[in-house]
Order: C-alpha cells, then sequence, then structure tokens
C-alpha cells in the first residue's frame, strides 16, 4: 500500500519550497536567467513609475515575467537532455534548439510589447 502524499496547506508549503529552489538554482546555474532577472529588475519598476493605463501596466510586467517562466521551461528541458547522456543525439538537439526559438520568441514579444506602449503613450 501507498503512503499518502501531502495534503493541503502542507502539500502548498512544500509546494513554494520546491518553487524557491528552482529559482534558486536558475539563478544560480543558468546566466540567461540571471540576465533576463537584472533586466527585469531594471525595467519593473519602470513599469510601474510609467504612467500608463492598467491593460499596458499588465501588459509589461507580464511580458517579462513570461521570458523569465519560459527560460525556466528551457532550462529545465536543458537538464533533462544534459541529464540523459552527453552524446549527441538529432532528438536532444531538436528539443534544445525548440526550448531556444521558445526564449527568442517571448524576448521578441517583449520587446514588441514595450514598444508598442511607449509609441501609445509617448506620441
Amino acid at each position: 500500500m501507498m503512503k499518502p502524499g501531502k495534503t493541503g496547506l502542507s502539500r502548498i508549503i512544500s509546494a513554494g519550497g520546491y518553487s524557491l529552489q528552482g529559482l534558486k538554482s536558475a539563478y544560480r546555474n543558468e546566466a540567461a536567467f540571471r540576465q533576463e532577472c537584472w533586466l527585469a529588475a531594471v525595467l519593473l519598476p519602470l513599469a510601474i513609475w510609467w504612467e500608463v493605463g492598467l491593460v499596458a501596466r499588465v501588459l509589461l510586467v507580464g511580458s517579462l515575467v513570461l521570458v523569465l517562466v519560459v527560460e525556466l521551461l528551457n532550462s529545465a528541458v536543458e537538464a533533462v537532455v544534459d541529464r540523459i547522456g552527453p552524446e549527441h543525439h538529432e532528438l536532444a538537439g531538436r528539443a534544445k534548439d525548440m526550448g531556444s526559438a521558445a526564449v527568442l520568441l517571448t524576448l521578441l514579444l517583449a520587446i514588441l510589447t514595450w514598444v508598442l506602449v511607449l509609441i501609445d503613450y509617448t506620441f
């Protein structure tokens, strides 16, 4: 018979701890994640300070958070692929390239969002 897992508040607290471990690990081990964190640290206060509407503010902040989320997922894919083995495999390379492409598209979306909001509230 299997031992039942944590439930309720205990499960939520444990999940929060695992999430913090994941953020710390990504920051320590992933240069791209660190760079994107610093970019967000600069741009988030600007998004809050800038006199824009609520929807525009959510788009600005959301685009930055989305970049971090996708970078975390990309790093997770890379870690799993690297764990499987160091030899080159077409599928492993494809998985890593697709994760990288997802990060690129998210960065382009964030840039587009910031540029369009800047144009909308400046001119």
